[in-house]
């Protein structure tokens, strides 16, 4: 029972939830930028190429016979997946960068000045009155 304890007191700490979050998040962008990468940024490369489209391009190893499938190496896929990782690994550095100043922005700014303490006024109120008599 001991190690359910311990697994329950893992698994319900805040470090492990936000990085569940995190792993969620990151999914969800690694299909938005897949497709930004498929859909948007390929195809003027590949017309900028003559027309190429990299998930397209392969070598064929051995021809199709007898029903058997052909062995082909595929790669523009790889050359897609190297795109889409060049440019998630940029997007994330962006970010990073993006909260970075944030924070030397936040650290950079004065402390607003406290306020007085009520014996302070009452010094500053004493102060002022025995400059009014002179």
């Amino acid at each position: 029972m001991q190690i359910l304890k311990e697994f329950k007191e893992f698994a319900v700490k805040g470090n492990v939830i936000d990085m569940a979050v995190g792993i969620i998040i990151g999914a969800a962008f690694g299909k938005i930028v897949s497709s930004f990468v498929a859909d948007v940024v390929t195809p003027p490369i590949g017309m900028l190429l003559g027309g190429v489209d990299f998930s397209n391009l392969a070598i064929t190893l051995k021809a199709a016979a007898d029903g058997a499938p052909a062995v082909v190496l595929s790669y523009g896929k790889f050359i897609q997946t190297m795109v889409d990782f060049t440019i998630i690994a940029f997007a994330i550095f962006m970010a990073i960068k993006a909260i970075n100043t944030l924070k030397r922005k936040e650290q950079e700014a004065p402390a607003p000045p406290a306020e007085p303490t009520k014996e302070e006024q009452l010094l500053t109120e004493i102060r002022d009155l025995l400059k009014e008599r002179k």
